[in-house]
């Protein structure tokens, strides 16, 4: 893990030389620093390390674009900082929200790193094994980014291949199809091909692996409601994995990357430069926590999970959720919770949920039914029967509701409403009403008057006059 994080921080300063958050500055900016270093299989592993550096700074995007979009969490007021949240979370956000600016960026900042990777790695020279390798984490990272950016903004301008800033102004927003097309793409020749090892050792733990290929692809399947194939890819992970008991040790920071674990962006509070502040902090145990009534009320007494997003002091002036439980370093004071982003309750979950939507099973042997209740009973629910899930509706919301109580602040919960259909119910309730087109946020501005061509880039319909 030391060595994994000081290379991400060597992966970092040499990028940082090459390139910004700006979708339109992809250039290098030295065509012989770069001419050197993309050579041999060190070179590229840094530039590897370097796409998963990016993932580190995108872990608050989960949170106001997931969560405060949802119905998990709300800001009562904005105050001087929050205010782009605020509108967010209340559906009022515009193209000239900052955050929305910083994350279009951000994204395609790291496709841009991706990019770099794979249109230099086939010129080198090192082993071939170990070069499928980097070639499929930099097309897994390629292929999260997108679907981040298609399950916010729908097509979007992609490219497969470094671009220069004047052709990046010519690349026209995609399809759904042609989104489709490049993120399971990526995604299906990583598992046909077997491009990732199952699983890694020593420093290498926690680089994308065959399995976290096969549930982003199962997620993705799931988006563009593709049930069979879905539950093709999902049913080779049934098994692999397990459900840790008690839930809490999921998230313990003495259990990274234990056996639910498939995919999370690494921390590591002991190396410079590699921890984080506080995730979710309050100073008083009175304070407002931003909890909606409907995340407090979805649980059932005696469920473990409703503890693990109750707040309890952590210090002096601290109060932390055990799910996001850790103590300051002392030599660079911060702290190292991984971010974790697929995990085997998801993948048992979305088996579940393609299963139902494939053909509603009634009977008490439903394999739907046992997974669902495989997540419910690990944390002290008691399962639910057949007779209770009596159609294809009632099964789907019951593995919404399961997926409100599992996932609370995992950057699920919006992402779900959508897919599933009940965003506008679930928002109603929390006396929010959206329209269809809220279903997606507006383009930023910044890149609309960039491009200047509305046949190539073009505004969401319903943002079309917001300012």
């Amino acid at each position: 893990m030391k060595k994994y994080s000081y290379i991400c921080l060597l992966a970092i300063s040499i990028l940082s030389a090459s390139c910004t958050d700006s979708f339109f500055d992809l250039e290098p900016a030295s065509s012989v620093v770069t001419g050197k270093v993309y050579k041999t299989a060190g070179d590229f592993n840094v530039a590897v390390i370097g796409c998963y550096a990016k993932l580190q700074s995108q872990v608050h995007f989960y949170t106001e674009c997931c969560e405060y979009r949802s119905d998990n969490l709300n800001l009562s007021a904005p105050t001087s900082g929050t205010q782009d949240r605020y509108d967010i979370d209340h559906f009022n956000e515009k193209p000239s929200n900052g955050i929305l600016n910083d994350y279009w960026a951000n994204f395609n900042n790291n496709v841009y790193r991706c990019n770099l990777v794979l249109d230099r790695i086939d010129g080198a020279s090192f082993d071939e094994t170990l070069k499928r390798q980097y070639k499929a984490e930099a097309m897994f990272i390629r292929a999260l980014t997108y679907f981040n950016m298609y399950r916010v903004w729908g097509g979007v301008p992609a490219t497969r291949t470094v671009v220069t800033a004047s052709e990046a102004l010519q690349v026209r927003r995609s399809t759904d199809e042609e989104m489709f097309g490049l993120i399971a793409g990526d995604l299906k020749q990583i598992v046909d091909e077997g491009m990732l090892p199952s699983s890694y050792t020593g420093d290498n733990i926690g680089r994308a692996t065959s399995g976290a290929a096969k549930a982003l692809l199962g997620k993705v399947y799931l988006t563009f409601h593709k049930w069979e194939e879905a539950r093709d890819i999902l049913s080779q992970l049934i098994g692999k994995y397990e459900l840790v008991k008690p839930i809490g040790n999921v998230f313990s920071v003495d259990n990274k990357m234990n056996s639910e674990i498939i995919f999370a962006v690494r921390f590591n509070k002991e190396i410079e430069g590699e921890g984080h502040s506080y995730w979710f902090n309050i100073t008083n145990l009175t304070d407002d926590t931003n909890q909606s009534a409907s995340l407090q009320n979805c649980y059932a007494a005696g469920d473990e999970r409703k503890a693990l997003i109750s707040y309890v002091s952590a210090g002096t002036n601290v109060c932390l959720m055990p799910k996001f439980m850790d103590t300051k370093s002392t030599t660079y004071n911060v702290i190292g919770n991984d971010q974790i982003l697929l995990r085997y309750a998801d993948v048992l979950l979305m088996y579940a949920e393609a299963l139902n939507e494939i053909s509603h099973d009634a009977s008490a042997g439903s394999v739907a039914l046992k997974h669902l209740n495989d997540v419910r009973m690990r944390s002290g629910v008691a399962g639910l029967s057949a007779t209770e899930l009596p159609d294809k509706e009632s099964f789907r919301k019951a593995v919404l509701d399961e997926r409100q109580r599992e996932f609370p602040y995992e950057g699920q919960r919006w992402f779900d409403l959508v897919r599933m259909g009940y965003a506008k119910e679930a928002m109603k309730v929390e006396g929010i009403d959206i329209q269809d087109y809220q279903l997606l946020f507006p383009i930023p501005q910044t890149e609309m008057e960039k491009v200047g061509n509305t046949s190539i880039l073009w505004q969401n319909p319903g943002y079309d006059s917001a300012n």
